[in-house]
């Protein structure tokens, strides 16, 4: 693994030892980039399943200001440190240890807002939906926001949750990505989106 692009780009991520914890691929990264951005013009990020922290790193390379990065796991939070300080972003974040709810709640209490959320729970958890209906409650969000949720193919998402709209959808195998764009001033109006299938 390493950072794809922009100000850290070639630089190698240590992985979580085991096999708990399954980081996003090069592959699905430069694509998933390339839906979102690909590059920042500053901006805050949240990656509430951090794992290697590989997301939010990439983020802040392609010119987000800072993130924070939050996983459950103590090794999980061990390799985002290295992984920070590897890109010498470690000034540009902030890590915490907790669950995802947790997190939320202690987020809402500092009022502070995202431009971008990663959304990557463990592929068991169905969770997404109900956790941006929480990110969407705390008011966590900036207006026109992007949230991106990585979850088992198999499973299926709606098109509109709260304010929250479908942008685009991915397939990768057995990995779907789906980008959601949070527009409350519009009430959730669905806009037409693309869906690509890119097992080939």
């Amino acid at each position: 693994m390493r950072v794809v692009a922009g100000e850290a780009k070639g630089r190698p991520l240590k992985a979580v030892p085991g096999t708990g914890t399954r980081p996003t691929t090069d592959k699905v990264k430069e694509a998933l980039f390339s839906m979102i951005g690909p590059f920042f013009e500053g901006g805050t990020a949240l990656d509430l399943f951090a794992g290697t922290g590989g997301l939010a790193i990439e983020a802040i390379s392609r010119g987000m200001d800072r993130a924070i990065l939050v996983d459950a796991d103590a090794k999980s939070i061990e390799v985002v440190r290295a992984n920070l300080k590897a890109t010498g972003f470690e000034s540009r974040a902030e890590v915490y240890r907790n669950d995802a709810q947790r997190a939320l709640k202690a987020l809402s209490k500092r009022e502070t807002k995202f431009d971008l959320v990663f959304l990557d729970p463990p592929y068991r958890m169905k969770n997404g939906a109900e956790l941006m209906a929480t990110i969407e409650e705390y008011g966590l969000l900036e207006p026109e926001a992007t949230v991106v949720l990585e979850y088992d193919s198999s499973y299926e998402y709606p098109e509109t949750a709260g304010a929250f709209e479908l942008q685009r959808k991915a397939v990768y195998g057995e990995i779907a990505v789906s980008i959601y764009r949070w527009r409350p001033e519009t009430g959730g109006d669905s806009q037409p989106h693309e869906e690509e299938d890119s097992n080939g």
